[in-house]
């Protein structure tokens, strides 16, 4: 039994596990029903993170749309729980109005700035070294016979 434990413990150290990158979180868009105004008015995202417009039990219908028409929330309505996400190439400064309200000064702004570059450096294998997969089924097939001639005697 130690010499099974044995074995999954070093395929498990010897496995390249891969890393997965947390998203970035949501910014959130409400609307400041007493004065007409999108809160907050202006917001600053990067390319992949989304921005929420929410709002609900409003007196008055809203929607949000971009002057380019990125984006449009629908129909203005008093329930609204819309996600837009900014892809790449959609860097720069998004104007957005609530439709009903465009007139009384119910006007955001969405900055997206580029996505960070992420360099990735290439390394090359050496024709002398065995890859690290070669070398851990090596050891597993190692640590597989000493079980089992273990477990005989």
């Amino acid at each position: 039994m130690r010499g099974l434990f044995a074995m999954v413990l070093v395929a498990i150290l010897c496995t390249q596990m891969p890393v997965v990158q947390a998203s970035q979180s949501d910014v959130i868009v409400t609307v400041d029903s007493s004065s007409l105004r999108f809160s907050p008015s202006e917001v600053t995202v990067q390319e992949g993170q989304a921005v929420r417009f929410v709002w609900s039990g409003q007196a008055l219908n809203h929607n949000a749309v971009a002057d380019d028409g990125l984006f449009d929330s629908g129909e203005p309505q008093r329930d609204v729980d819309y996600r837009f996400v900014f892809e790449q190439g959609t860097a720069g400064e998004h104007t957005f109005v609530c439709e009903p309200h465009e007139s009384v000064g119910m006007v955001g702004l969405v900055i997206v700035e580029p996505a960070p570059v992420i360099e990735i450096e290439e390394v090359e294998e050496s024709q002398d070294t065995p890859s690290v997969s070669f070398l851990a089924s090596l050891i597993l097939v190692s640590l597989a016979a000493v079980f089992r001639s273990s477990s005989e005697e």
